[in-house]
């Protein structure tokens, strides 16, 4: 939808009465759910065509009132910094902040998140100039487990902290009070909103975890080797609470946060050595190398790598008798074969049976 065509029927539904209260919020919100609507009817439309890959994506869909978790989105028009540290945001006013880290650069967005919990969030789009980490020479596999969270090639071994296991007594108890208070009533909001934090407890600590082991991780090695685990497949079986709360796919997706290249950008130069490459060239010789390390496991390759091919043996055809069977011959099918000079339409009646004959049926 063009902008002024949006922005037109924006300003003509906000006259209308049943349209009256768009006129109370920040036009930074309509704008902003416009453009997640356009958003999501492309990736769906793209979806259903294949040329979107991953999973299937629906169709846009309305959001729930039982939604715990609401956010809003400004745009740089539509907040300020002031100097006393304080936000505003349009037509809300002054937010008071509890800033974790000063902003490395003005901030282009802000977007406002209410977590089920209560708990508001601000954050914000900056932009940040990449800064290479020191470079090393060790290497790492990791190898991911239930019993044990990860094991290290080089032998160090990193528990599994088992957040959810430790506070299941606690969350019992908090889920519990719920039901024992009236529907719609204060109290239960109350203590529905109690058990909300107790799980965001659980929830922050396990983030917090998860982030400090990859960082370390990543700082003290120039390559980190993981397996490749079908993290949604194990969360469908009896180790689903187990794979939830090792939190395997959150730990996945960390080492991988990077700011890749866009495609207009065909070569990039290395910070450590300053040598300039060819994107396409790069790719090719890593696919090389990638080609290379699988040869030996390519069909009709030995087993293992130095071991002569033995030699190929004739294809058979296999039936399905586990046992070799008797070669028939057409005397021993159930369709006579010609004898000598046999006429074909030769249709002799069969001899009758004597009189007497009794049948055994």
């Amino acid at each position: 939808m063009p902008l002024a065509v949006a922005r037109s029927m924006r300003s003509d539904a906000k006259k209308t009465p049943e349209r009256a209260w768009l006129a109370e919020v920040s036009v930074d919100a309509l704008q902003s759910s416009l453009r997640d609507l356009d958003t999501a009817y492309a990736n769906f439309f793209a979806s259903v065509s294949g040329k979107r890959r991953g999973r299937r994506v629906g169709p846009p869909r309305f959001k729930s009132n039982r939604e715990k978790r609401q956010s809003v989105r400004f745009s740089k028009n539509g907040f300020r910094l002031r100097d006393s540290g304080r936000l505003y945001l349009a037509k809300a006013g002054d937010v008071r902040v509890r800033w974790s880290r000063p902003l490395p650069s003005p901030p282009s967005s802000v977007t406002v998140v209410k977590d089920p919990s209560g708990r508001y969030f601000a954050s914000f789009v900056v932009e940040v100039e990449s800064e290479p980490l020191e470079s090393v020479t060790a290497e790492v596999g990791i190898d991911l487990g239930p019993t044990h969270y990860a094991v290290l090639s080089d032998g160090k071994v990193i528990d599994n902290p088992r957040f959810l296991r430790r506070a299941e007594r606690t969350l019992r108890k908090a889920q519990q009070n719920p039901n024992r208070k009236a529907k719609g009533s204060a109290n239960r909001v109350k203590a529905r909103i109690k058990v909300a934090r107790a799980h965001a407890r659980v929830a922050d600590a396990r983030r917090d975890s998860c982030h400090q082991t990859a960082s370390r991780l990543i700082r003290e090695n120039q390559a980190v080797y993981l397996e490749d685990l079908a993290v949604s497949g194990l969360a469908r079986t009896r180790l689903a609470e187990s794979v939830h709360d090792a939190a395997w796919g959150m730990f996945r997706r960390v080492p991988g946060r990077g700011r890749k290249k866009p495609l207009h950008v065909r070569t990039w130069r290395c910070s450590a050595c300053g040598t300039e490459r060819d994107r396409d060239l790069n790719a090719s010789r890593v696919i090389l190398s990638a080609g290379q390390a699988e040869r030996p496991n390519a069909p009709g390759g030995p087993a293992s790598p130095g071991v002569e091919i033995p030699r190929q043996a004739r294809p058979v055809e296999r039936g399905t008798h586990p046992k070799a069977q008797p070669v028939t011959t057409g005397s021993q099918t159930g369709i006579p074969v010609l004898q000598g000079r046999e006429d074909v339409n030769d249709r002799r009646r069969p001899k009758s049976r004597p009189s007497g004959h009794r049948s055994n049926r």
